[in-house]
């Protein structure tokens, strides 16, 4: 019912900026909460950052103070903005929605990598 696409990935310098974005369709009116998650190599997904239909957001400590989580509801869009990135930063970033009935819908995933 929702379908979700990450775009913008790529490979970064230490200290480096990358804006991923979400694209969200189909019965995106159903989504109440929308979030980052990330993998790194040999280690499970974990939770970047959320954001609810209100537009509050919440970040993981390790990347607090350096990412930002925006939304573009006109463009249905949803953003990370990712700055001072570090090596540990590198891994598969994926989008995730929530619908209302708790079940969730996420994309295929976007590679980055921070690495000189």
């Amino acid at each position: 019912q929702v379908q979700l696409v990450e775009s913008g990935g790529g490979l970064v310098q230490p200290g480096g900026s990358l804006r991923l974005s979400c694209a969200a369709s189909g019965s995106i009116f159903s989504i109440y909460a929308m979030g980052w998650y990330r993998q790194a190599p040999g280690k499970e997904r974990e939770v970047v950052g959320t954001i609810t239909s209100g537009g509050s957001t919440n970040y993981a400590d390790s990347v607090k103070g350096r990412f930002t989580i925006a939304r573009n509801s006109a463009k249905n869009m949803m953003y990370l903005q990712m700055n001072s990135l570090k090596p540990e930063d590198t891994g598969v970033y994926y989008c995730k929605g929530v619908l209302v009935g708790n079940v969730a819908y996420w994309g295929q995933g976007t590679q980055v990598t921070v690495s000189s």
